[in-house]
């Protein structure tokens, strides 16, 4: 569907990269709702499992700090997340042994376990921009990297 007709837009948009940009920002509303709906029965949200992604990542403890920085969402409080995550026993929160005043996480084997089960929906995740061909991921990415660099 063309984002003219999602949005029901009756005016021409300013310009190509105005209509680029509106149709960016619906799309990305568009996926993490898809994403969203798929994890919603785990518990966790969004943000909930991007902290767990990346401390799996990590491989190692890591302080807030760092997962903030690894982050996809800036805006979000890691600090909270984290709380949230190791009231659920998913994440362990010790003393950092460089520096007294942070905090390092870890994941636990429930953390882990989690993460297995949300992998199973990997396909189904991948389904959600299934209707481009993998050459079209690839350039979309090296535009998205443009629009960034």
């Amino acid at each position: 569907m063309k984002i003219e007709d999602a949005i029901k837009q009756t005016k021409p948009f300013r310009n190509n990269r105005h209509k680029a940009m509106v149709n960016l920002i619906y799309t990305h509303n568009f996926i993490v709702d898809q994403l969203r709906s798929k994890i919603k029965p785990f518990g966790i949200t969004m943000q909930q499992y991007n902290v767990l992604r990346v401390l799996r990542g990590a491989g190692e403890p890591i302080s807030t700090s760092v997962i903030r920085e690894r982050l996809l969402d800036k805006m979000a409080d890691t600090s909270r997340m984290v709380n949230r995550l190791h009231q659920k026993g998913l994440v362990t929160r010790n003393e950092c042994e460089h520096d007294k005043r942070l905090v390092d996480i870890s994941l636990t084997e429930a953390g882990y376990a989690l993460l297995e089960q949300l992998d199973l929906l990997n396909p189904d995740m991948d389904k959600v921009v299934g209707s481009i061909t993998e050459e079209e991921a690839t350039t979309l990415s090296n535009l998205l990297d443009k629009i960034r660099s």
